[in-house]
C-alpha cells in the first residue's frame, strides 16, 4: 500500500515528489511517457520545444527553484532590431524596443536541465515510466489504480492519489468509480490545456547570421497568410545557433499542410532574415499530436491566455484522498511553470495537514 501515488511526471509531479521526498514521506510517481518532463521537451542540442522562458520579476517559485538547483540562466537575446511583417510577401519593418520579452530568461542548455536536476534528487525505484493510468476506484480506506505498462496491466493501491495531469485529460481519459461530481467534471472540461494546441519550430544554423545583420531574431507576423506567428533567437547558451517560431496555423490546418510545412516555414524565414534562413535544419513539435497533452477539446485552442484558478479543481474529493494538480489548477501563474509549482506546493500543504490531523 503506497502512501501517495503521483500520476504525471511533468514539473508539478516532479516538484511534489521532491517535496514529499524531503519530508521523508512514502510515494511513487507514474508517468505514461517514456520520459519525464511532460510539456518540457528539448532537442538533443538542448533547445526548447516546449516552454522556453520564465520571468523572475513576477514568478518567484520557478526563480527560486532554479537558483536552489544551481542552474545557469541567461536573458532572452534581444540585442538588435526587431521585425514586423504586416502583409504577405511584404518587406518587414524594423523597430527597436527595449525588453520586448518582458524580462524573460531561459536556462542554459534548455529546460530539460531542470527536469534532470529534479529527477536526480529522487530515488530511481520511485519513478515509473510508461505507466499510463486508465481508471481509479474509491475503496474507502484507499484508492485502487488501474495502470497499463509494457508488461501488461497493473493494479496498485494508495491512500492518496495526486493527478498531476491536464484537467481535460483527466475528465476525458480516466474512468472513475464512483463517477466524479458533475460540477467537478465540468470544471475539468472548462480548463484549457495550456500549449496543447500549439506547435513550435526550431531552425538550426551554423552561426547566428541574423545577429551579424544587427537583428535580434525577434519578428512578429500579422497577416492571415503567414505560417508563422512570431520568431525569436532560440540560442540558449547551448552552443547551437537557432531561430524559434510558433506556428500560426491551427491544429487542423497543420494536419492538412503537414507535408508542406517545412517549405512554408523556410519561405517565411527567408522573407524575414534573408537567404541563409532557408538553409537551416528544422525541428518541429506539434503538441496537438501528443496524446498525453492534448484532449479533443484542446484541438480548438483559446485565443488568449485562459483564466485559471477554478476553486473546484483545488479541492480534494473522495474523503480527501484524491487531489488535482497541474499548472491549470493554479491560482497564480496558471499555464506557466510557476503555476505547476504553485499547485505542487498547495497539494503538499493539504497532505501535510491531513497527516498531522491523523497523527
Amino acid at each position: 500500500m503506497l502512501e501517495t501515488a503521483i500520476i504525471g511526471g511533468g514539473l508539478c509531479g516532479l516538484a511534489l515528489a521532491n517535496l514529499l521526498h524531503g519530508a521523508r514521506r512514502d510515494f511513487a510517481l507514474f508517468e505514461a511517457r517514456d520520459r519525464l518532463g511532460g510539456r518540457i521537451l528539448c532537442t538533443d542540442e538542448g533547445l526548447d520545444l516546449g516552454p522556453s522562458w520564465y520571468w523572475p520579476d513576477h514568478q518567484p517559485r520557478i526563480t527560486r527553484l532554479i537558483s536552489d538547483l544551481g542552474l545557469e540562466s541567461l536573458p532572452q537575446w534581444e540585442h538588435g532590431r526587431h521585425l514586423l511583417q504586416k502583409e504577405a510577401g511584404g518587406r518587414p519593418e524594423s523597430f527597436e524596443q527595449a525588453d520586448v520579452h518582458g524580462g524573460a530568461r531561459c536556462l542554459v542548455g534548455g529546460l530539460d536541465t531542470l527536469v534532470q536536476a529534479l529527477a536526480a534528487r529522487l530515488p530511481a525505484p520511485r519513478l515509473h515510466l510508461e505507466h499510463a493510468l486508465g481508471g481509479l476506484r474509491d475503496r474507502g480506506s484507499h484508492i485502487e489504480l488501474h495502470l497499463s505498462e509494457p508488461q501488461g496491466e497493473r493494479f496498485i493501491s494508495a491512500r492518496h492519489v495526486i493527478l498531476a495531469l491536464p484537467p481535460r485529460l483527466v475528465e476525458e481519459r480516466l474512468a472513475f468509480q464512483p463517477p466524479l461530481p458533475p460540477r467537478l467534471a465540468q470544471a475539468l472540461r472548462n480548463a484549457p490545456t495550456w500549449m496543447a494546441g500549439q506547435a513550435k519550430l526550431l531552425s538550426l544554423h551554423a552561426h547566428s547570421f541574423w545577429r551579424d545583420q544587427g537583428l535580434s531574431g525577434t519578428a512578429t507576423l500579422r497577416h492571415s497568410q503567414s505560417a508563422l506567428a512570431e520568431t525569436w533567437d532560440a540560442g540558449n547558451g547551448s552552443g547551437q545557433a537557432a531561430l524559434g517560431a510558433f506556428i500560426a496555423l491551427s491544429p487542423s490546418q497543420r494536419a492538412a499542410f503537414r507535408s508542406g510545412l517545412d517549405m512554408l516555414a523556410a519561405s517565411q524565414l527567408q522573407q524575414l532574415f534573408g537567404l541563409e534562413a532557408q538553409d537551416g535544419e528544422r525541428r518541429y513539435h506539434d503538441w496537438a499530436d501528443e496524446p498525453h497533452t492534448c484532449s479533443q477539446l484542446d484541438l480548438q485552442p483559446p485565443i488568449a491566455h485562459p483564466a485559471y484558478g477554478e476553486r473546484e479543481l483545488q479541492l480534494p474529493v473522495w474523503q480527501g484522498k484524491l487531489h488535482f494538480g497541474g499548472t491549470e489548477t493554479a491560482v497564480y501563474g496558471g499555464g506557466y511553470m510557476e503555476g505547476a509549482l504553485e499547485a505542487a506546493g498547495r497539494i503538499r500543504r493539504e497532505l501535510m495537514l491531513g497527516w498531522a490531523a491523523a497523527a
